[in-house]
């Protein structure tokens, strides 16, 4: 039997249709199911059902289900610990907010990359939380400290908040300001709570769940927002807007699974990450 056809049985299993898993699996429908049926041929069991928008696990795939579970959970285990293992060259994967990534840390990259001369970082701009046990990446930089148990977490920086705005809305009464914001997706994070008191009856012109949207906007006089000092603060096209000073700060956290931290070209990367935000602490503010 062959791990890659658990691999798909299990991901075929958890999305109920060969597109969905497809997807996940970053490879064509047809391919599922080719692995899947090679898998049932191989040990004699019909799996799943095939009906016509969905794919339903039988009473022996459902029996199945958790043994495959747990050969998941051996894999993942032994390719974590193949990482604790590994060199100092190599590719180490971090995951970071997409804005925070593409506009803070990676133009400060260049600065702390001779620390690590054989390893290459790919990094994953990504809003959700990437999940470590997976391995969808070695290191990850958060704004709230993770649940999961077995998570090792390291507080980094403080991140500031502020209300910005173009010069445009510099001289207009503040009745009349328009503000721009996140939508319901991520209504509850403290800085658009705060936003939400500010602007009161005054209208939001634009809402997104990117804050690269927003920031744009912002720039452009679309409407007044709150943003992130490392981002806003040393742009000349914003002002900002100290009769409301923000009372908001977000702790960013780095966040490693155990079996990967014994890398050590993990362990070079985020020593380095380390002292890169001891540096920047004021510039996050």
């Amino acid at each position: 039997m062959r791990w890659d056809d658990v691999r798909y049985f299990l991901e075929l299993a958890r999305q109920g249709s060969l597109s969905a898993a497809a997807r996940s699996l970053a490879v064509e429908h047809t391919t599922v199911a080719r692995r899947v049926a090679a898998l049932e041929k191989r040990i004699g069991i019909r799996l799943f059902d095939r009906l016509p928008k969905s794919w339903s696990l039988t009473q022996d795939g459902e029996q199945l289900l958790q043994h495959a579970y747990r050969i998941e959970e051996e894999a993942l285990a032994f390719s974590r610990a193949t990482a604790g293992a590994s060199s100092l060259r190599g590719t180490v994967r971090l995951s970071a907010p997409p804005v925070f990534g593409s506009h803070f840390l990676v133009p400060r990259l260049a600065a702390v990359r001779r620390q690590w001369p054989g390893i290459a970082i790919d990094l994953a701009g990504e809003s959700r939380e990437a999940n470590l046990y997976r391995r969808e990446a070695d290191l990850a930089l958060r704004l709230s400290r993770p649940e999961a148990p077995g998570l090792a977490a390291r507080p980094l920086a403080q991140i500031g908040y502020g209300l910005y705005g173009a010069s445009g809305w510099i001289g207009r009464a503040s009745q009349e300001w328009e503000f721009v914001g996140y939508n319901d997706s991520l209504r509850e994070t403290p800085q658009q709570q705060w936003l939400e008191k500010v602007a009161g009856a005054r209208p939001f012109v634009l809402r997104s769940n990117d804050l690269a949207a927003l920031y744009q906007a912002c720039r452009a006089g679309l409407g007044i927002a709150v943003l992130p000092h490392f981002l806003a603060r040393d742009d000349p096209a914003l002002v900002a807007l100290a009769e409301y000073p923000c009372p908001v700060a977000r702790q960013l956290w780095l966040v490693v699974h155990p079996d990967v931290r014994r890398s050590p070209r993990v362990k070079a990367v985020a020593d380095a990450l380390v002292t890169l935000f001891r540096e920047s602490a004021a510039v996050l503010a």
